[in-house]
């Protein structure tokens, strides 16, 4: 899933007076054109209790009185409905507000909360269709994949409910006679859960529903570009809280731009940061929270492979190719953005990836024949047409794709691009837009390395048939992703396993597993519960 680039945090100076000056032209532009929300084919947004103008801070109530930002539809760039942004004071009193309502979540046994947990998953499911709408409407991903990321919600709920009778330490035997040797896991307090464009539901899920289970409480901010879609799931949330007569605080938001995010890294009272993003950012919020000695679950960018050797099974290769590098318009961060193809399978697998890739239904993304919709920006569009110019320059041939399309919205070609150098600065570079490098390799060392060679490491996977190929990749000196995957693409992992990479995608696992350890703190205790005092090593102090 995966998480994962431009996000919360203004990258610098000159893009912050770039958006700066955008976001007051586009509020201009919206007033004068008019609201989606206000025409009766969305008025299925209202389903959600969404209006013209939404208060973007809840913390128990609703309010809001920063600046008034306007989202916008990727589709047709045409203005949704706006939001009012949190102040700092504002994000202040909901800080406080919600570490007051930890003192009742944290007293409530955690299979109680795990059936409050519940609760979230079945309203969710009660809206799951008009959620996924909205999601394919504000993010721009395909109708389908925004059910489905609201369906990865309710399967996080699902698994938290069980979760709830589970987490705990354990026991162990002590070397003392007359003691008991044991862990205690505590939650760790309030969670900060700051959230990519690309993932507006789905990975404030993952933390959610954990995070409430383990006994913490959450603020959430989601990305400025998608907003509608955080009032649009705290309302749902917040819902569920008020019929249980618990504080609405438990699951705060605060809407808003890098002066929010910034104040949740540098908020002591932040227990745990979880910041999904870029790589570039994930660094600022990193060293801000490590300044002030807090916790971080970073999930950030991958440049993910997918290596092809000669006994591999092209009609599984050609559609697992095509669904990771096209799949939401090459925006998640477990994309495949490097194909490495045996040579004696590469013009082969070309050549069929192209008629694939020009058989991709390109769409409006709520239209369910759709497979493939817009950018989230204009911006990712000229990140996109940089990226190709560069590819050229460094010796790239485009055979596929290449072009802004020629109809409204932020459309470009699903593009693959053959004969660049593995080592390519464009190819070690991770570019969110649909673009394909295909690289061709000899041996298998050479390939394990090429996969290897990059900064971050998120997602891989490998199309073979031999066995004992597949457990050296699994092994040290295979792949050194956080994902590593076997005859199936780098993308669309499930909610059972530990999702999150190594190295520069920084190292933090959410949803399954033991992902849940993540948001609590673990205590040693000893218990003598005997008439005598023996110390440990059999040390005598007399």
């Amino acid at each position: 899933m995966q998480r994962c680039l431009t996000l919360t945090f203004a990258r610098h100076s000159k893009l912050l007076l770039r958006n700066t000056f955008a976001s007051v032209h586009c509020q201009q532009s919206a007033a004068m054109s008019g609201l989606l929300i206000n025409q009766p084919k969305y008025s299925w947004l209202k389903e959600l209790g969404l209006s013209e103008d939404n208060p973007g801070v809840y913390n128990g109530s609703w309010g809001g009185s920063g600046e008034v930002i306007t989202s916008y539809c990727p589709a047709n760039n045409e203005p949704i409905a706006r939001v009012t942004q949190a102040t700092l004071a504002e994000y202040e009193e909901t800080v406080q507000k919600t570490r007051e309502a930890w003192k009742v979540w944290a007293d409530i046994p955690a299979p109680k909360r795990g059936e409050i947990v519940r609760q979230i998953g079945d309203a969710l499911r009660k809206k799951i269709k008009v959620l996924g709408s909205l999601v394919s409407l504000e993010m721009g991903k395909i109708y389908v994949e925004g059910v489905g990321e609201v369906q990865e919600y309710v399967d996080v709920c699902d698994y938290a409910v069980g979760l709830s009778r589970m987490i705990g330490g354990p026991i162990l035997p002590s070397e003392r006679p007359g003691h008991a040797l044991l862990e205690q896991w505590n939650p760790v307090g309030l969670v900060g859960i700051i959230t990519a464009f690309n993932f507006p539901v789905a990975v404030y899920g993952w933390n959610n529903a954990i995070a409430l289970t383990c006994g913490n409480v959450c603020l959430w901010k989601g990305a400025p570009t998608t907003p509608l879609t955080s009032v649009a799931v705290t309302k749902i949330v917040a819902e569920v809280l008020e019929q249980n007569n618990l504080p609405g605080a438990i699951c705060s938001m605060t809407c808003g731009g890098a002066d929010i995010g910034t104040a949740m890294a540098k908020d002591e009272r932040v227990d745990l940061l979880s910041f999904t993003g870029s790589t570039h950012v994930g660094k600022l919020v990193a060293m801000m929270v490590q300044e002030r000695f807090g916790r971080k679950l970073l999930e950030l960018g991958g440049n993910n492979a997918i290596i092809v050797f000669e006994d591999a099974d092209l009609n599984l290769v050609v559609p697992s190719a095509v669904f990771a590098s096209v799949g939401t318009a090459g925006q998640r961060c477990t994309t495949t953005r490097r194909l490495m193809l045996h040579e004696s399978v590469h013009d082969t697998v070309v050549e069929r990836l192209i008629k694939a890739y020009k058989q991709v239904r390109i769409g409006d993304p709520w239209d369910p024949s759709t497979l493939y919709g817009p950018l989230h920006t204009k911006q990712a569009v000229d990140q996109y047409l940089a990226a190709i110019e560069q590819a050229k320059q460094q010796g790239g041939t485009i055979v596929c794709g290449g072009k802004v399309m020629d109809r409204p919205g932020n459309y470009v070609e699903p593009t693959i691009i053959t004969g660049l150098a593995h080592n390519a600065s464009i190819v070690q570079t991770e570019t969110f837009v649909p673009i394909l490098y295909v690289l061709k390799f000899k041996t298998e060392e050479e390939a394990f390395a090429w996969n290897n060679e990059v900064k971050q490491g998120l997602s891989s996977s490998i199309f073979t048939k031999d066995m004992g190929r597949v457990f050296r990749w699994l092994g040290p000196k295979g792949s050194d992703c956080g994902i590593v995957n076997v005859n199936i693409p780098t993308s669309g992992a499930e909610i059972g396993g530990a999702f999150g990479g190594e190295k520069h995608t920084g190292g933090g696992r959410e949803s399954g597993s033991d992902s849940w350890k993540q948001y609590m703190r673990r205590s040693t205790c000893t218990i003598n519960y005997s008439k005598d005092l023996p110390l440990a090593q059999g040390i005598k102090f007399e």
